[in-house]
């Protein structure tokens, strides 16, 4: 195996979602690094339909009050969530197996790990605010799409987030990719500048994880190659 395939497939593989991070800095040096490899990936017609809001110190700090005091209204009134609707479906209206079963699997043994019980809605919804903490990442990334784009951006989307992470891991940083965020596009789109025209893809927490915590040793597994692959000739 060579040196190259090593790094790339290291760098695939040890990425996960980190949900602790560490308070150390990281540089707009190196995030324009990550930005200036993850620009050359593939999109269609080369598009390139990606706009990226880099969030650090008081803008970072500002949303994550924001939307947490909303996310705490809406636990106190839920009502409230009909303010809130994502500018696209990222997850199904009627869930179906096997994609329910690796949903709740993911779910309990995330809040197994954590000693969270079935019933314990306020830690759970702690829990879930953490994402709109970027568990605490230094860097808050927000992405946006054209509203004139059509469904096939967020294929091209998906490919620049991906090649975001891994160009992240070959630093040795780690991320989350959050769809959390999506619901409060209303507070976050006005807060980051973006555009009328502009819809929230999804936010991202970059930064150094915190190997002490014990959320980041859950390792969610993968379904074998066989399992999805259907080989004709």
């Amino acid at each position: 195996m060579s040196s190259a395939q090593q790094a790339v497939d290291h760098a695939i593989t040890s990425r996960m979602s980190a949900r602790a991070f560490t308070q150390q800095e990281v540089t707009r040096e190196m995030i324009t690094d990550i930005l200036d490899v993850a620009r050359r990936s593939p999109s269609g017609t080369n598009t390139q339909p990606w706009q990226v809001y880099v969030l650090q110190g008081a803008s970072r700090d500002s949303l994550v009050d924001k939307v947490c005091a909303a996310h705490d209204a809406i636990r106190a009134n839920p009502a409230l969530a009909e303010e809130y609707r994502e500018a696209y479906d990222y997850y199904p209206t009627q869930w179906v197996s096997p994609f329910i079963d690796r949903r709740r699997e993911n779910g309990w043994s995330l809040y197994g790990l954590l000693g969270i019980g079935k019933g314990d809605k306020d830690k759970m919804h702690l829990q879930h605010q953490r994402n709109y903490k970027f568990f605490d990442a230094p860097v808050g990334l927000m992405f946006t799409l054209n509203r004139v784009m059509g469904r096939g951006s967020l294929v091209d989307y998906g490919m620049f987030l991906q090649s975001i992470m891994v160009a992240a891991r070959a630093r040795g940083l780690h991320t989350c990719p959050q769809a959390a965020w999506n619901g409060f596009s209303k507070i976050i789109l006005p807060h980051i500048g973006a555009g009328d025209n502009e819809m929230l893809v999804c936010g991202m927490a970059l930064g150094w994880a915190d190997a002490s915590d014990k959320v980041n040793t859950l390792v969610t597994p993968r379904e074998p190659v066989e399992s999805f692959t259907h080989w004709l000739a």
